[in-house]
């Protein structure tokens, strides 16, 4: 991964390049939390050589994952990072991905292997967002 900060402090904006083969999720939770990242959106867009998505079933309180076993195009990646109830970085992102025919996948993203490239941007906001789990939802959520 390569990476600048476009802006500082109050509030920096980042840029990260994903070499191929990174596993998205990962590489950008630890960058945050090796950054100190407490609050920030992000979006990216790319491509994998595989991802999985999850559809959030309410009854059961989980994640039914689909497998996208396939390069596809990351043609929207949008979500946020806040502080989790571990300290660490929480991140929350929802994929739009395209396949070779044309049609598109999409969900929370749960992982996604980086071919050729993800192109990240994290704006950090100005207040310290932090992520609670709930118990009578299954998942943890921004709190306010």
């Amino acid at each position: 991964m390569k990476f600048r900060c476009l802006k500082d402090a109050p509030a920096r904006i980042f840029v990260l390049v994903l070499d191929p083969g990174e596993e998205a999720f990962h590489a950008i939770t630890e960058f945050a939390n090796r950054e100190r990242i407490t609050g920030a959106s992000v979006t990216a867009i790319g491509a994998f050589s595989q991802a999985k998505v999850g559809w959030f079933d309410l009854a059961k309180k989980q994640y039914k994952p689909i497998d996208v076993g396939e390069q596809c195009e990351v043609l929207s990646l949008l979500g946020d990072l806040a502080e989790g109830d571990d300290g660490k970085a929480s991140l929350h992102l929802h994929a739009v991905l395209g396949l070779r025919d044309g049609s598109v996948r999409g969900g929370h993203l749960l992982s996604g292997t980086v071919q050729p490239t993800l192109e990240v941007t994290i704006a950090e906001t100005a207040a310290h967002l932090r992520r609670r789990k709930r118990e009578d939802l299954g998942i943890a959520l921004i709190k306010l």
